[in-house]
Protein backbone atom coordinates (compact mmCIF):
# COMPACT_ATOMS: atom_id res chain seq x y z
CA UNK A 1 0.00 0.00 0.00
CA UNK A 2 1.20 3.44 -0.88
CA UNK A 3 0.89 5.81 1.93
CA UNK A 4 3.07 8.65 3.73
CA UNK A 5 1.42 7.84 7.18
CA UNK A 6 4.03 7.06 9.78
CA UNK A 7 5.42 3.72 10.45
CA UNK A 8 3.27 1.04 11.55
CA UNK A 9 4.72 0.33 14.88
CA UNK A 10 3.09 -2.55 15.97
CA UNK A 11 5.29 -4.24 13.56
CA UNK A 12 7.77 -3.58 16.31
CA UNK A 13 8.06 -5.27 19.71
CA UNK A 14 7.31 -2.90 22.97
CA UNK A 15 10.50 -3.83 24.34
CA UNK A 16 12.87 -3.20 21.01
CA UNK A 17 10.38 0.31 20.96
CA UNK A 18 11.47 1.11 24.57
CA UNK A 19 15.24 0.93 23.72
CA UNK A 20 17.70 2.94 22.64
CA UNK A 21 18.57 1.10 18.71
CA UNK A 22 21.05 3.74 17.63
CA UNK A 23 23.15 3.07 21.18
CA UNK A 24 23.04 -0.04 20.27
CA UNK A 25 24.09 0.11 16.50
CA UNK A 26 27.14 2.42 17.77
CA UNK A 27 27.74 -0.59 20.36
CA UNK A 28 27.87 -3.41 18.22
CA UNK A 29 27.99 -2.55 14.81
CA UNK A 30 25.82 -3.21 11.99
CA UNK A 31 24.20 -4.78 10.17
CA UNK A 32 22.92 -6.10 13.92
CA UNK A 33 19.64 -8.69 14.95
CA UNK A 34 18.37 -7.58 17.65
CA UNK A 35 15.81 -9.51 19.39
CA UNK A 36 13.60 -8.72 22.51
CA UNK A 37 13.39 -11.52 24.65
CA UNK A 38 10.39 -10.88 26.63
CA UNK A 39 8.51 -11.06 23.25
CA UNK A 40 10.23 -15.05 22.66
CA UNK A 41 9.63 -15.93 25.66
CA UNK A 42 6.16 -14.52 26.35
CA UNK A 43 5.32 -16.34 22.41
CA UNK A 44 6.47 -19.74 23.77
CA UNK A 45 4.23 -19.49 27.00
CA UNK A 46 1.12 -19.32 24.59
CA UNK A 47 1.94 -21.78 22.98
CA UNK A 48 1.82 -24.02 25.76
CA UNK A 49 -1.20 -22.31 27.05
CA UNK A 50 -3.34 -23.54 23.76
CA UNK A 51 -1.16 -26.74 23.82
CA UNK A 52 -0.10 -27.99 26.98
CA UNK A 53 3.00 -28.57 28.33
CA UNK A 54 5.08 -31.11 26.26
CA UNK A 55 3.11 -30.35 23.04
CA UNK A 56 5.01 -27.41 21.21
CA UNK A 57 8.57 -28.08 19.94
CA UNK A 58 10.48 -25.02 18.59
CA UNK A 59 11.39 -24.94 14.86
CA UNK A 60 15.16 -24.42 15.63
CA UNK A 61 15.62 -24.02 11.61
CA UNK A 62 13.96 -20.70 12.05
CA UNK A 63 16.72 -19.09 14.56
CA UNK A 64 19.07 -21.26 16.69
CA UNK A 65 22.26 -20.35 19.01
CA UNK A 66 23.28 -21.53 22.32
CA UNK A 67 21.13 -18.97 23.92
CA UNK A 68 18.37 -19.11 22.27
CA UNK A 69 18.48 -23.15 22.70
CA UNK A 70 18.51 -22.28 26.25
CA UNK A 71 15.37 -19.96 26.28
CA UNK A 72 13.44 -22.89 24.79
CA UNK A 73 14.45 -25.24 27.48
CA UNK A 74 13.78 -22.62 30.15
CA UNK A 75 10.42 -22.34 28.83
CA UNK A 76 9.73 -25.94 28.55
CA UNK A 77 9.70 -26.39 24.89
CA UNK A 78 10.53 -29.40 23.03
CA UNK A 79 13.40 -28.70 20.60
CA UNK A 80 12.69 -29.55 16.54
CA UNK A 81 16.11 -30.01 14.91
CA UNK A 82 16.43 -31.36 11.05
CA UNK A 83 20.53 -31.39 10.42
CA UNK A 84 23.28 -33.32 13.09
CA UNK A 85 24.52 -29.44 13.11
CA UNK A 86 21.35 -28.49 14.82
CA UNK A 87 21.51 -31.55 16.84
CA UNK A 88 25.38 -30.13 17.99
CA UNK A 89 24.03 -26.94 18.93
CA UNK A 90 21.15 -27.86 21.05
CA UNK A 91 23.62 -30.28 23.20
CA UNK A 92 26.12 -28.01 23.30
CA UNK A 93 23.55 -25.67 24.99
CA UNK A 94 22.22 -28.42 27.33
CA UNK A 95 19.25 -29.13 25.94
CA UNK A 96 17.69 -32.60 26.98
CA UNK A 97 17.91 -34.62 24.67
CA UNK A 98 14.46 -36.59 25.68
CA UNK A 99 12.82 -33.69 24.62
CA UNK A 100 14.64 -33.08 20.72
CA UNK A 101 12.68 -34.11 17.93
CA UNK A 102 14.95 -35.09 14.99
CA UNK A 103 13.62 -34.17 11.67
CA UNK A 104 15.23 -34.42 7.71
CA UNK A 105 14.19 -35.91 4.46
CA UNK A 106 18.00 -37.50 4.03
CA UNK A 107 19.62 -37.97 7.72
CA UNK A 108 23.04 -39.45 6.97
CA UNK A 109 24.52 -42.18 8.91
CA UNK A 110 26.27 -40.04 11.27
CA UNK A 111 23.30 -37.86 11.96
CA UNK A 112 21.28 -41.09 12.95
CA UNK A 113 23.83 -42.28 14.80
CA UNK A 114 24.70 -39.04 16.96
CA UNK A 115 20.68 -38.14 17.46
CA UNK A 116 20.67 -42.15 18.82
CA UNK A 117 23.83 -42.40 20.71
CA UNK A 118 22.50 -38.91 22.45
CA UNK A 119 19.58 -40.11 23.31
CA UNK A 120 16.90 -38.25 21.34
CA UNK A 121 13.72 -38.54 22.20
CA UNK A 122 11.75 -38.44 19.10
CA UNK A 123 13.00 -39.02 15.20
CA UNK A 124 10.18 -38.21 12.39
CA UNK A 125 10.72 -40.80 9.54
CA UNK A 126 10.66 -39.50 5.86
CA UNK A 127 12.17 -42.41 3.57
CA UNK A 128 11.32 -46.42 3.62
CA UNK A 129 15.29 -46.50 3.81
CA UNK A 130 15.68 -44.41 7.02
CA UNK A 131 13.32 -47.01 8.85
CA UNK A 132 15.52 -49.71 7.35
CA UNK A 133 18.61 -48.31 8.88
CA UNK A 134 16.56 -47.34 11.97
CA UNK A 135 15.76 -50.84 12.23
CA UNK A 136 19.51 -52.28 12.14
CA UNK A 137 20.53 -49.86 14.54
CA UNK A 138 17.72 -50.37 17.19
CA UNK A 139 18.08 -54.55 16.51
CA UNK A 140 22.01 -54.18 17.38
CA UNK A 141 21.46 -52.19 20.53
CA UNK A 142 20.68 -48.88 20.14
CA UNK A 143 17.61 -47.42 22.48
CA UNK A 144 14.20 -47.21 19.72
CA UNK A 145 12.93 -43.51 19.72
CA UNK A 146 9.68 -42.65 19.48
CA UNK A 147 9.04 -42.76 16.08
CA UNK A 148 6.44 -40.49 13.67
CA UNK A 149 5.83 -41.08 10.28
CA UNK A 150 6.09 -37.70 8.01
CA UNK A 151 2.57 -38.25 5.66
CA UNK A 152 1.80 -35.94 2.35
CA UNK A 153 -1.72 -35.20 2.67
CA UNK A 154 -1.89 -32.96 -0.99
CA UNK A 155 -3.41 -29.87 0.69
CA UNK A 156 -2.18 -26.49 -1.13
CA UNK A 157 -1.47 -24.51 1.86
CA UNK A 158 -1.22 -21.05 -0.27
CA UNK A 159 2.10 -20.13 0.14
CA UNK A 160 5.03 -19.48 -1.54
CA UNK A 161 6.02 -22.93 -3.81
CA UNK A 162 9.50 -22.99 -2.39
CA UNK A 163 7.60 -23.38 1.31
CA UNK A 164 5.02 -25.48 0.47
CA UNK A 165 5.69 -29.12 1.54
CA UNK A 166 2.18 -30.99 2.07
CA UNK A 167 1.52 -31.37 -1.86
CA UNK A 168 1.83 -34.42 -3.87
CA UNK A 169 5.27 -33.37 -5.26
CA UNK A 170 6.97 -32.56 -1.95
CA UNK A 171 10.02 -33.84 -1.06
CA UNK A 172 8.89 -34.73 2.23
CA UNK A 173 7.26 -37.46 3.97
CA UNK A 174 4.83 -40.54 2.56
CA UNK A 175 1.94 -39.79 0.00
CA UNK A 176 -1.73 -40.44 1.99
CA UNK A 177 -3.19 -40.92 -1.60
CA UNK A 178 -0.91 -43.41 -3.08
CA UNK A 179 -0.47 -45.87 -0.16
CA UNK A 180 2.95 -45.10 0.03
CA UNK A 181 2.00 -43.84 3.45
CA UNK A 182 0.21 -46.62 5.06
CA UNK A 183 3.47 -49.10 3.45
CA UNK A 184 5.55 -46.87 5.81
CA UNK A 185 3.49 -47.69 9.09
CA UNK A 186 3.39 -51.62 8.03
CA UNK A 187 6.94 -51.95 7.52
CA UNK A 188 7.85 -49.61 11.10
CA UNK A 189 5.26 -51.57 12.76
CA UNK A 190 6.80 -54.95 11.49
CA UNK A 191 10.53 -54.02 12.37
CA UNK A 192 11.97 -53.18 16.08
CA UNK A 193 10.00 -49.67 16.36
CA UNK A 194 7.44 -48.69 17.01
CA UNK A 195 4.38 -46.23 15.60
CA UNK A 196 3.84 -43.14 17.99
CA UNK A 197 2.22 -40.77 15.93
CA UNK A 198 1.99 -39.16 12.33
CA UNK A 199 3.77 -35.88 10.98
CA UNK A 200 2.67 -33.64 8.69
CA UNK A 201 3.54 -30.29 7.82
CA UNK A 202 1.83 -28.08 4.48
CA UNK A 203 4.22 -25.86 4.29
CA UNK A 204 5.56 -22.07 5.76
CA UNK A 205 4.10 -18.52 6.23
CA UNK A 206 0.39 -19.58 6.16
CA UNK A 207 -2.20 -17.08 7.02
CA UNK A 208 -5.06 -19.44 5.96
CA UNK A 209 -6.70 -21.70 8.75
CA UNK A 210 -9.08 -23.89 6.67
CA UNK A 211 -5.49 -25.25 4.94
CA UNK A 212 -4.53 -26.70 8.36
CA UNK A 213 -7.89 -27.83 8.63
CA UNK A 214 -8.22 -29.89 5.20
CA UNK A 215 -5.01 -31.36 6.29
CA UNK A 216 -5.69 -32.31 9.46
CA UNK A 217 -8.96 -33.85 8.60
CA UNK A 218 -6.63 -35.87 6.16
CA UNK A 219 -4.70 -37.17 8.72
CA UNK A 220 -7.06 -38.25 11.14
CA UNK A 221 -8.71 -39.84 8.47
CA UNK A 222 -5.32 -42.01 7.61
CA UNK A 223 -4.99 -42.49 11.55
CA UNK A 224 -8.94 -44.52 11.39
CA UNK A 225 -7.41 -45.97 8.26
CA UNK A 226 -3.73 -47.47 9.74
CA UNK A 227 -5.58 -48.58 13.06
CA UNK A 228 -8.29 -50.14 11.56
CA UNK A 229 -6.03 -52.05 9.05
CA UNK A 230 -2.58 -52.48 10.86
CA UNK A 231 -3.84 -52.68 14.16
CA UNK A 232 -1.45 -49.93 15.21
CA UNK A 233 -2.10 -47.28 17.78
CA UNK A 234 -2.10 -43.84 16.37
CA UNK A 235 -0.93 -41.57 20.03
CA UNK A 236 -0.36 -38.13 18.63
CA UNK A 237 -0.87 -36.00 15.78
CA UNK A 238 2.13 -33.86 14.84
CA UNK A 239 0.99 -30.93 12.60
CA UNK A 240 4.20 -29.25 12.10
CA UNK A 241 4.08 -25.92 12.23
CA UNK A 242 3.99 -23.07 9.17
CA UNK A 243 1.78 -20.22 11.04
CA UNK A 244 2.34 -16.69 9.44
CA UNK A 245 3.89 -13.93 10.64
CA UNK A 246 3.22 -10.16 10.37
CA UNK A 247 5.96 -8.39 8.07
CA UNK A 248 3.78 -5.70 6.24
CA UNK A 249 1.36 -3.26 8.35
CA UNK A 250 -1.62 -5.27 5.40
CA UNK A 251 -0.43 -8.32 6.56
CA UNK A 252 -3.03 -10.05 8.34
CA UNK A 253 -2.50 -10.88 11.93
CA UNK A 254 -3.72 -14.67 12.79
CA UNK A 255 -4.84 -15.35 16.57
CA UNK A 256 -2.51 -18.04 17.72
CA UNK A 257 -6.35 -19.21 19.72
CA UNK A 258 -7.56 -19.13 16.54
CA UNK A 259 -5.13 -21.30 15.03
CA UNK A 260 -5.01 -23.91 18.01
CA UNK A 261 -8.97 -23.84 17.84
CA UNK A 262 -8.82 -24.80 14.23
CA UNK A 263 -5.86 -27.87 14.99
CA UNK A 264 -8.00 -29.14 18.03
CA UNK A 265 -11.18 -28.90 16.33
CA UNK A 266 -10.03 -30.96 13.39
CA UNK A 267 -8.00 -33.25 15.59
CA UNK A 268 -11.80 -35.23 16.73
CA UNK A 269 -10.21 -36.14 20.21
CA UNK A 270 -6.54 -36.91 19.34
CA UNK A 271 -3.58 -35.36 20.62
CA UNK A 272 -2.04 -32.56 18.94
CA UNK A 273 1.30 -31.30 18.47
CA UNK A 274 2.94 -28.44 16.95
CA UNK A 275 6.24 -27.47 16.03
CA UNK A 276 6.34 -23.13 15.88
CA UNK A 277 9.22 -21.76 14.15
CA UNK A 278 8.48 -18.18 12.43
CA UNK A 279 5.75 -17.28 14.13
CA UNK A 280 7.73 -17.35 17.79
CA UNK A 281 11.28 -16.00 16.76
CA UNK A 282 10.16 -13.62 13.39
CA UNK A 283 8.60 -10.93 14.95
CA UNK A 284 10.83 -11.02 18.18
CA UNK A 285 13.22 -9.12 16.20
CA UNK A 286 14.65 -6.08 13.83
CA UNK A 287 17.70 -5.94 11.15
CA UNK A 288 19.59 -2.16 11.85
CA UNK A 289 21.53 -1.44 8.97
CA UNK A 290 23.64 1.61 7.96
CA UNK A 291 22.52 3.69 5.08
CA UNK A 292 26.02 3.87 2.90
CA UNK A 293 24.63 6.02 0.15
CA UNK A 294 21.40 6.95 -1.47
CA UNK A 295 21.19 7.55 -5.44
CA UNK A 296 18.54 9.05 -7.70
CA UNK A 297 18.54 6.95 -11.04
CA UNK A 298 16.05 8.68 -13.54
CA UNK A 299 12.76 7.16 -14.29
CA UNK A 300 14.20 4.20 -12.11
CA UNK A 301 13.42 5.75 -8.59
CA UNK A 302 15.83 5.89 -5.49
CA UNK A 303 18.17 3.33 -3.77
CA UNK A 304 18.99 3.44 -0.40
CA UNK A 305 22.15 1.60 0.15
CA UNK A 306 22.66 -0.43 3.40
CA UNK A 307 25.65 -2.17 5.07
CA UNK A 308 24.23 -5.45 4.63
CA UNK A 309 21.79 -7.04 2.43
CA UNK A 310 21.44 -10.85 0.91
CA UNK A 311 23.98 -12.38 2.63
CA UNK A 312 22.19 -11.37 6.32
CA UNK A 313 18.47 -11.84 4.61
CA UNK A 314 18.46 -13.96 1.64
CA UNK A 315 14.65 -14.44 1.70
CA UNK A 316 13.36 -11.05 -0.85
CA UNK A 317 15.79 -12.94 -2.79
CA UNK A 318 14.80 -16.48 -2.63
CA UNK A 319 10.82 -15.84 -2.18
CA UNK A 320 10.29 -12.52 -2.98
CA UNK A 321 9.40 -12.13 0.25
CA UNK A 322 8.40 -8.22 1.50
CA UNK A 323 9.71 -5.87 4.63
CA UNK A 324 9.10 -2.48 6.15
CA UNK A 325 11.27 -0.48 6.64
CA UNK A 326 11.86 2.50 8.91
CA UNK A 327 14.56 5.14 11.10
CA UNK A 328 14.37 4.45 14.59
CA UNK A 329 15.68 8.29 15.31
CA UNK A 330 12.43 9.74 12.65
CA UNK A 331 9.73 7.01 13.30
CA UNK A 332 6.54 9.10 14.00
CA UNK A 333 7.51 11.25 10.77
CA UNK A 334 6.19 10.95 7.79
CA UNK A 335 6.99 8.93 5.22
CA UNK A 336 6.29 10.16 1.34
CA UNK A 337 9.81 9.09 0.04
CA UNK A 338 9.18 5.35 -2.33
CA UNK A 339 12.55 3.89 -2.24
CA UNK A 340 14.27 0.62 -3.20
CA UNK A 341 16.67 -0.59 0.06
CA UNK A 342 19.43 -2.39 -1.60
CA UNK A 343 22.00 -4.53 0.12
CA UNK A 344 26.08 -3.81 -0.69
CA UNK A 345 26.41 -6.87 -2.58
CA UNK A 346 27.51 -7.88 -6.68
CA UNK A 347 23.90 -8.31 -7.33
CA UNK A 348 21.19 -6.21 -8.85
CA UNK A 349 18.67 -8.76 -6.87
CA UNK A 350 20.03 -7.63 -3.34
CA UNK A 351 16.92 -6.31 -2.51
CA UNK A 352 16.36 -5.66 1.27
CA UNK A 353 12.87 -3.88 1.30
CA UNK A 354 11.35 -3.34 -2.30
CA UNK A 355 9.16 -0.19 -1.97
CA UNK A 356 9.93 0.78 1.07
CA UNK A 357 8.25 4.66 2.74
CA UNK A 358 10.44 6.38 4.34
CA UNK A 359 11.06 10.10 5.57
CA UNK A 360 12.25 13.13 2.85
CA UNK A 361 16.04 13.71 3.33
CA UNK A 362 17.68 9.78 4.33
CA UNK A 363 21.36 10.08 4.01
CA UNK A 364 24.29 8.43 4.74
CA UNK A 365 25.12 7.39 8.04
CA UNK A 366 21.30 6.97 9.01
CA UNK A 367 20.01 4.20 10.90
CA UNK A 368 17.89 1.84 8.94
CA UNK A 369 15.73 -0.83 10.60
CA UNK A 370 13.79 -3.35 9.12
CA UNK A 371 11.71 -5.66 11.39
CA UNK A 372 10.40 -9.21 11.36
CA UNK A 373 13.89 -10.55 10.73
CA UNK A 374 14.16 -12.96 13.54
CA UNK A 375 13.55 -16.02 11.46
CA UNK A 376 15.23 -17.03 8.63
CA UNK A 377 17.20 -14.07 8.88
CA UNK A 378 20.41 -15.12 10.53
CA UNK A 379 20.00 -19.01 10.08
CA UNK A 380 19.99 -18.49 6.58
CA UNK A 381 23.07 -15.99 6.43
CA UNK A 382 26.22 -16.28 4.42
CA UNK A 383 29.75 -15.09 3.79
CA UNK A 384 28.60 -14.07 0.08
CA UNK A 385 31.19 -11.63 -1.24
CA UNK A 386 32.85 -12.34 1.76
CA UNK A 387 31.20 -10.37 4.42
CA UNK A 388 31.13 -11.59 7.85
CA UNK A 389 27.65 -12.43 9.55
CA UNK A 390 26.35 -9.85 12.16
CA UNK A 391 26.39 -10.18 15.82
CA UNK A 392 22.96 -11.28 17.44
CA UNK A 393 21.67 -9.56 20.78
CA UNK A 394 18.88 -10.23 23.20
CA UNK A 395 17.37 -7.38 25.03
CA UNK A 396 15.66 -8.02 28.02
CA UNK A 397 14.40 -5.47 30.44
CA UNK A 398 16.63 -2.43 29.07
CA UNK A 399 19.57 -4.53 29.24
CA UNK A 400 21.80 -5.79 26.10
CA UNK A 401 23.40 -8.85 25.61
CA UNK A 402 25.45 -10.22 23.08
CA UNK A 403 24.54 -13.75 22.13
CA UNK A 404 25.94 -14.65 18.51
CA UNK A 405 29.23 -12.68 18.31
CA UNK A 406 30.22 -11.01 15.11
CA UNK A 407 32.51 -12.22 12.42
CA UNK A 408 35.54 -11.28 11.91
CA UNK A 409 37.84 -10.95 8.79
CA UNK A 410 40.16 -13.67 10.64
CA UNK A 411 37.30 -15.92 11.15
CA UNK A 412 36.91 -15.72 6.76
CA UNK A 413 39.91 -17.62 6.70
CA UNK A 414 39.61 -19.69 9.79
CA UNK A 415 39.03 -22.77 7.50
CA UNK A 416 41.28 -22.02 5.04
CA UNK A 417 44.75 -24.00 3.97
CA UNK A 418 47.23 -23.30 2.10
Amino acid sequence: MITSDPFDRTLVPAGLLACDLEELADRFGTPLFVYDEDFLRARCREYVRHFGAGNVAYASKAFLCTAMARLVDQEGLNLDVATGGELAVALNAGFPPSRIVMHGNNKSDGEITAALGAGVGTVVVDSLDEIERLDRAVAHGATAPRILIRVTPGVEAHTHEFVETGTERSKFGFSIASGAALDAVRRTASSHLSVAGLHCHIGSQIYRLDSYRRATEIVVGFAVEAERVLGVTVEELDLGGGLGARYLTDDPDVPLADYAGALHGAAAGRRVTVEPGRSIAGPAAVTLYRVGTVKHVDEVGTYVAVDGGMSDNPRPVLYGAGYEAFLPRRIDEARPLEATVVGKHCEQGDVVVAGARLPEGVRAGDLLATPTTGAYGYSMASNYNRVPRPAVVFVRGGEAREVVRRETLDDLVRLDRP
